[in-house]
């Protein structure tokens, strides 16, 4: 396998690490704590185990070659059992004497290789003779054989007289400790990350135009602050919506009083020529008014409830039909989603509406989303809009009229209030180029 370069290795390293703020803190803890562990697990295994358990088998060894070389001075019963007692007494070991036996001729090994190594090691050292040895056979016992002329002498020995058999507590004792200080750390942490959480769900939350009035600082004292100038935040933004839907209610109300009084003096004057251009510049008034106020309310105090799309998009379709365009609707029958009703149907109105006043044939349809999302496309056969001014035509008072006909009734905030409502609902539109050969408005909502 190749190696990567030096300079890559950081960007490698990057791209694997947890993105999240939870996965990371949780590295930072953990990473430290693994290390510590297995140094210091190595450390007293290479350093302090090995050690005593070397010490040991060389002890062991020493006990055994004298009582090799004991029988060997004076090869007889009487010298064995005097062997025998000795050991038993003063070395807790168990010797004794097979007559005519050989030793056998398998090796049969632990699975921690270090014990069989050091004990090995040991006996080559101070034995002269063959020998053989089982670590595995009794738990609590070590089986060591010495060829002898006369046969083989066995002893039994303690497992304790050749390995330190409390290393195992060592390494217990510092794994429960490891992983209740690691629980604590988690504890900790997920307590911090959850304030963080809940700190961006209300933000979100608040981007779609909604309030959680549940909301509270949490957490540590910087997260709490930064709750707390979100809060502020939130609370002039909603101060300012506020103020600019009342401001825009009462210059309605201002501007409403005298065109309805030139209504009244129109219809009782006398007819005349220019009557009814006037009654066309009334009627326009009268529609700017409206579009106005409907951008800068923006339907942001409605609460979002589960509605049809289907029945959306007919009754958007029935108000592009009404402008002389043929429409098309295209939806599953049961297609629902959580949304504000009222804001999202005046947007796909708008997208209707440009593209029955661009068009001579337009097509509505909806659809689900794999990942839980409504997705809801409007297409027109008209001109389109060139793909270097898709951005231009979401600008409040865009007209484009370069590139579209000329919408007598509009002011260029159509587009512009249906991206507001879609942001208003966590999505966003897009601008593409139609099947049908003009424009395709496509929204994306989260689910």
């Amino acid at each position: 396998m190749r190696l990567l370069p030096a300079s890559l290795w950081p960007r490698f390293l990057k791209r694997r690490l947890p993105t999240s703020l939870w996965g990371r803190s949780l590295l930072i803890i953990v990473l430290p704590v693994l290390v510590m562990q297995v140094a210091v697990t190595w450390a007293f295994f290479d350093m302090h185990w090995q050690t005593v358990t070397a010490r040991l088998s060389d002890g062991l060894a020493g006990d055994i070659a004298w009582a090799a070389e004991s029988w060997r001075d004076d090869p007889t019963p009487e010298n064995m059992a005097i062997i025998s007692e000795r050991a038993e007494r003063s070395m807790s070991l168990s010797v004794q004497l097979r007559e005519g036996d050989v030793l056998p001729d398998e090796n049969r090994r632990g699975p921690i290789g270090v014990v069989d190594r050091t004990l090995e090691k040991a006996l080559a050292t101070r034995l002269d003779q063959p020998f053989w040895f089982d670590t595995t056979r009794y738990p609590a016992y070590v089986d060591i054989r010495v060829q002898q002329p006369q046969g083989v002498l066995r002893v039994i020995a303690p497992r304790e007289r050749a390995v330190a058999t409390q290393a195992h507590i060592f390494v217990l004792w510092l794994t429960i400790a490891t992983v209740l200080l690691m629980s604590v750390a988690i504890l900790f942490i997920r307590n911090q990350v959850r304030a963080i959480e809940r700190l961006a769900a209300a933000a979100e939350a608040f981007g779609r135009g909604e309030t959680s009035e549940h909301f509270k600082p949490h957490g540590a004292r910087e997260v709490r602050a930064a709750a707390n100038a979100f809060l502020a935040m939130r609370e002039r933004i909603q101060r300012h919506i506020d103020q600019r839907t009342a401001l825009l209610a009462s210059v309605s109300h201002d501007l409403r009083t005298p065109l309805t009084r030139l209504r009244l003096e129109l219809a009782l004057a006398p007819p005349f020529k220019r009557a009814g251009a006037m009654q066309g510049d009334l009627d326009e008034m009268e529609h700017m008014i409206d579009e106005y106020l409907a951008f800068a309310r923006g339907e942001a105090g409605e609460a979002a409830q589960s509605v049809s799309i289907p029945d959306l998009l007919a009754a958007a379709a029935e108000d592009a039909r009404r402008a002389g365009a043929a429409v098309e609707v295209v939806a599953p029958a049961d297609l629902t989603a959580s949304l504000r009703p009222l804001a999202f149907k005046r947007a796909l109105t708008n997208l209707a509406g440009n593209a029955a006043a661009h068009g001579e044939h337009v097509r509505l349809s909806a659809r689900a989303l794999p990942s839980g999302g409504l997705e809801v496309v409007v297409e027109d056969d008209g001109p389109g809009i060139p793909e270097d001014m898709h951005e231009e035509a979401f600008r409040p008072f865009s007209r484009l009229d370069a590139s579209r006909n000329q919408n007598r009734k509009g002011v260029g905030l159509g587009l512009a209030i249906a991206r507001d409502v879609a942001r208003g609902h966590g999505g966003d539109i897009t601008l593409e180029r139609s099947e049908m050969g003009g424009l395709k408005a496509l929204i994306r909502l989260p689910g």
